[in-house]
């Protein structure tokens, strides 16, 4: 589980991206660990419900931009975070069916997770809190958004190109600390997978944001959904999926995804006609990694 904090309302998520470079608590994405990988079912991932509430309500999704942030960039993000309402047009497998998968998560009254709508966005472009952001400044940025004393779930998520390009902007970056050949491949080379909205750092984001959005959901107040016994640090439902993005995957390679006309990887549709690659998540009925874009 990433370094993260989670606070429990029952109508509002808060995405704090920052555009900075620096932080004190920086979001990091686990390097790949194939010991985390159960992409076949296995009896023996013990995951367990600890009686907590999940984000059973409707989740609104208010987005604060923090920084400076390229147009472009902002635009592959809002496309992804539209792409979630099962309103949206895009074709299968989209964004919309890989949230069903966290969907099936429930609360001890039966209550399966909601969905989740992108409802405002905020601008801090002048580093309010400055470029080197603690649990606390954070707090104090959201806060100065809504200028409300609401406590609300949050995530922060850094841009990937400049934060940790070896780790949150994997598989389109070279895997930090690692001598293995690019993880879109078998049998080595020197390629590695294409970016399917064209900037590595931005589309690496996406499963990273995507990430944070199940287990934000399934897991508000750490008492919910999660894996073994340390509740300080719980492996949560994409925890258990790391570097799996379709079939087959593991030893480093993503799975069986789809390309794009230019090459570039992809596994799921998005508004717009975007195209996105996202990790899988823990499915509970079916007892495995999970994704639409599965092959079997």
């Amino acid at each position: 589980m990433e370094n993260k904090f989670h606070f429990f309302h029952y109508l509002h998520f808060f995405l704090l991206l920052s555009s900075s470079c620096y932080s004190l608590v920086a979001f990091s994405w686990i390097p790949y660990n194939e010991n985390k990988n159960y992409e076949g079912s296995s009896d023996l991932v013990n995951l367990e419900y600890h009686m907590g509430p999940v984000l059973s309500s409707p989740i609104k999704l208010y987005v604060i931009w923090y920084g400076h942030w390229n147009p472009s960039h902002q635009a592959i993000i809002r496309d992804f975070l539209s792409s979630f309402s099962s309103s949206s047009y895009a074709p299968h497998p989209s964004v919309a069916d890989w949230w069903r998968t966290v969907r099936l998560y429930t609360d001890q009254t039966g209550q399966n997770i909601s969905t989740i709508s992108l409802s405002g966005e905020f601008f801090d472009f002048k580093y309010s809190q400055g470029k080197y952001l603690s649990r606390l400044s954070m707090q104090y940025v959201i806060k100065n958004a809504v200028r409300s004393y609401l406590t609300v779930p949050y995530a922060w998520v850094g841009y990937s190109g400049k934060q940790c390009p070896g780790f949150c902007a994997y598989p389109f970056a070279w895997p930090k600390n690692s001598g293995k050949p690019p993880p879109n491949t078998r049998n080595g080379g020197n390629n590695l997978m294409g970016a399917p909205n064209g900037d590595p750092g931005v589309d690496g984001m996406i499963s990273v944001i995507a990430h944070e959005l199940a287990e934000v959901s399934s897991n508000p107040l750490v008492n919910a959904w999660y894996a073994g016994d340390n509740p300080i640090s719980p492996t949560e439902i994409a925890d258990l999926c790391l570097g799996v993005y379709g079939t087959g995957a593991g030893g480093g390679y993503v799975g069986q995804v789809y390309k794009d006309f230019r090459g570039n990887g992809f596994s799921l549709h998005g508004v717009k006609g975007r195209k996105f690659l996202v990790q899988w998540v823990w499915n509970p009925l079916r007892r495995r990694c999970f994704g639409p874009n599965a092959m079997d």
